[in-house]
């Protein structure tokens, strides 16, 4: 039976935790990048230059840093110096619009920002559009013309003495925030705590995942996401392992380059899309050309068929589970040595799960009900959004928005969409989910996405958007063709009574397919 982990002390910064974790290995490499490698060693002294540096500038404590950067060695250096220094970094989406930046300086009231020279256009954009006024922009990498109210990262980090000691920031003081999109309306700013990174690393990290100081880790989701933010720096750093950090798309040829570049990598984070583009690549490596030893799937369910595929040409199985910026990480996962493909396996340990049916009440196995989580790692509130941190935040447990069904033969549970996208048709709950993960399994098709239209009785049916694979026989990929596949593999009711092929899909940064806007665009009739 495994030892409870024992809790933080009452006065903890994390990022003074993660740098006295790894003050042993001063010359191993922490992060790689294009440019080259920081050793934890230097990652400590800069994290501690960085700190003195923003302290210099007047911010104080629990003010707010916005961190708009590309991966990368200045990425962690950032976010951990203002962790460091009592302040309150806030890492963004780099693939927003000047209008969101605008929104996010404002409802964040940011007092400086550290941004990447590639991305300075849309900041200074959005800082025209903004009411509110930054005091300082310190620019990473790449640099060209500075304002002179812009400062060059290296000269603004080595000008300071490192801070010979961490701000004493509480084990449940803000920590850092993290944007959740969710599917409208403006992005909620998701307050989470010193401890919070603290639990996902011995929970989830360590406990599940079982991360080594020998791995090398590479994560396909960024550094702003949740899922990222742990893969990529905090549950590494917690073991002492190399992270490699790539500031381009993931594309497959760029996920390609780093699993047979140097050092290579020994644990992969992605998520189905990405798995789903690098399986029907040309390009997709041989089995003895990588080192993958752990791969990791999260930010939408994976098709079992994906894993299998994936697992059948790898030999390694693909552990899938289910997170959330609110619960900052997984919380109901597969493990690497148990993996049940078509669920996303059981809950972590630490945390309880909850299936509810609009009575508020438990659903019996086998039946839809509305995810709900309890564990240490749930963030303190929206910030300044008193409405939706009411209604996410019931007391202990956290409302995912998710419906899940539990298994009653081994306790798993298998993803059923997202509460707004589940649909009932003839009055019987059917998954969006479900029936795209059975349309992929089609030879001649790439990606599907399934929304609910009303029929000229106004009664809910199913809409298929699919996707072909390049060069697929269009004699296989008829409406009719589809159509019987699912009916020959799911209950007749839940066929697409329509399919529209498409050229592609809406999705976030994260490769997610908005299921709202392909509902946008039928209201609209487009």
């Amino acid at each position: 039976m495994t030892q409870p982990v024992a809790a933080p002390p009452e006065v903890f910064n994390f990022a003074a935790h993660l740098l006295a974790a790894n003050a042993g290995r001063p010359a191993k490499a922490a992060f790689i990048d294009e440019h080259g490698s920081t050793p934890y060693g230097q990652l400590d002294e800069r994290v501690r230059r960085l700190a003195a540096a923003l302290r210099s500038l007047g911010l104080r404590r629990e003010e707010r840093v916005l961190v708009l950067m590309l991966d990368g060695n200045d990425w962690p250096v950032s976010f951990l110096g203002a962790m460091y220094a009592g302040l309150v970094p806030v890492a963004v989406n780099t693939l927003l619009t000047a209008d969101d930046y605008a929104y996010m300086l404002e409802h964040s009231r940011a007092q400086a920002v550290l941004v990447s020279g590639a991305l300075l256009p849309a900041l200074n954009a959005a800082l025209v559009k903004a009411d509110h006024e930054v005091g300082k922009v310190i620019v990473s990498r790449p640099i060209a013309h500075l304002h002179p109210s812009e400062t060059e990262f290296e000269a603004f980090v080595a000008a300071h003495a490192p801070l010979a000691k961490a701000a004493p920031t509480g084990a449940d003081d803000p920590a850092f925030w993290l944007y959740s999109s969710g599917s409208t309306g403006r992005p909620k700013g998701t307050v989470h705590s010193h401890a919070n990174p603290y639990w996902t690393c011995e929970l989830y990290g360590k406990a599940v995942l079982g991360l080594r100081e020998d791995d090398v880790c590479f994560s396909a989701a960024k550094l702003f996401f949740a899922y990222g933010l742990g893969n990529a720096l905090t549950f590494p750093m917690a073991v002492g392992a190399t992270t490699v950090l790539m500031g381009e798309r993931p594309t497959p040829d760029a996920v390609f380059k780093r699993w047979t570049g140097a050092p290579q990598p020994t644990v992969f984070y992605g998520a189905p899309t990405g798995f789903a583009g690098m399986l029907a690549h040309p390009a997709l490596p041989a089995k003895d050309a990588v080192k993958l030893r752990l791969v990791s799937s999260a930010g939408e369910a994976l098709p079992a068929e994906l894993g299998e595929r994936f697992q059948r040409h790898f030999g390694v199985p693909i552990v899938d589970g289910i997170g959330s910026t609110e619960m900052l990480h997984i919380f109901l996962s597969n493990t690497p040595e148990r993996v049940r493909y078509g669920s996303t396996g059981w809950p972590v340990p630490g945390y309880q799960i909850e299936l509810r049916g609009e009575d508020g009440q438990a659903v019996p196995d086998g039946e839809p009900g509305d995810l709900f989580i309890h564990g240490p790692s749930a963030a303190m509130m929206y910030w300044g959004n008193r409405a939706k941190t009411r209604d996410t935040f019931q007391g202990g447990w956290t409302k995912s928005g998710d419906k899940y069904i539990r298994n009653a033969d081994d306790g798993s549970y298998t993803y059923g969409g997202r509460s707004d996208d589940m649909l009932k048709v003839s009055g019987i709950y059917v998954s969006p989910f479900e029936v795209e993960a059975t349309l992929v399994q089609h030879p001649a098709v790439l990606e599907a996405a399934v929304i609910g239209v009303a029929d000229a009785e106004g009664l809910t049916k199913t809409k298929a958007f699919v996707v072909l694979k390049a060069g697929a026989d269009p004699q296989q990929a008829t409406e009719a063709a589809l159509k019987a596949f699912v009916k020959d593999k799911l209950a007749p009711y839940k066929y697409p009574r329509q399919i529209q092929f498409v050229a592609d899909l809406p999705k976030t940064a994260t490769g997610k397919i908005q299921r709202f806007k392909l509902r946008e665009r039928e209201a609209g009739g487009a």
